[in-house]
């Protein structure tokens, strides 16, 4: 039998030099300060409720495709939960009045790219959606390790640097891992390529957001 390493290491490992680069973008940095401009976080986190919609959804869609009932109600959890954390976060930063805002390019290309892995087999998808938690989980805990309780953003921080949330991230790998181990290569390798182009996306998310992105015309 041929041995397989797992494969969220080998996507990680390929993912890897973008998570460097999240890492030392502007937005990341100075939110860690605690010096990013708060329109430059507004505009942040009304895209992420733009985002997060969407988001959910594709969550409930993989529950829907899943076989395990373990995994199922894994997803389904983890929909469910993240509509909530994020109510409670864009009602703190937020208020009223943010459901005018549309999408910008970036948003609405992550966006387009995640539904439309729903159009494949569920592993893809499923590998598609992890870089939000895993990605989100390993920068909040570098922001936290380094910002004090008086950073303006503590409770986003906080938030994505939860053990709760770790807990999630890990269940979401397991998951994926489980997927992986029980695929082809084929699938085992769109796997990947899935999982390294949405961290692209998560680093055009972070970028987009302190260029304050515009639709050119």
């Amino acid at each position: 039998m041929t041995y397989r390493s797992k494969w969220s290491d080998d996507a990680w490992k390929a993912a890897s030099h973008i998570y460097q680069e999240i890492l030392n973008l502007p937005f990341v940095k100075q939110l860690s300060e605690g010096t990013l401009s708060k329109d430059k976080f507004i505009f942040y986190i009304n895209q992420d409720s733009i985002y997060i919609e969407n988001y959910c959804r594709v969550l409930a869609h993989i529950a829907s495709r899943l076989k395990k009932q373990e995994h199922i109600s894994d997803f389904l959890k983890f929909a469910s939960v993240g509509i909530e954390v994020e109510k409670i976060l864009h009602a703190t930063y937020l208020g009223e009045g943010h459901n005018s805002v549309s999408p910008t390019p970036t948003t609405l290309l992550y966006n387009s790219y995640e539904s439309a892995k729903g159009l494949g087999p569920v592993e893809i998808e499923a590998a598609s959606i992890l870089p939000c938690f895993w990605v989100y989980q390993k920068v909040g805990e570098h922001i936290y390790q380094t910002s004090s309780h008086d950073n303006p953003y503590y409770q986003w921080i906080a938030t994505y640097s939860d053990k709760d949330f770790e807990k999630s991230t890990l269940r979401a790998i397991e998951i994926c891992d489980e997927l992986a181990e029980n695929s082809s290569e084929e699938i085992r390798q769109k796997m990947t390529e899935a999982f390294v182009m949405a961290t692209r996306m998560e680093w055009m998310f972070w970028d987009s957001a302190y260029n304050l992105e515009k639709w050119k015309i």
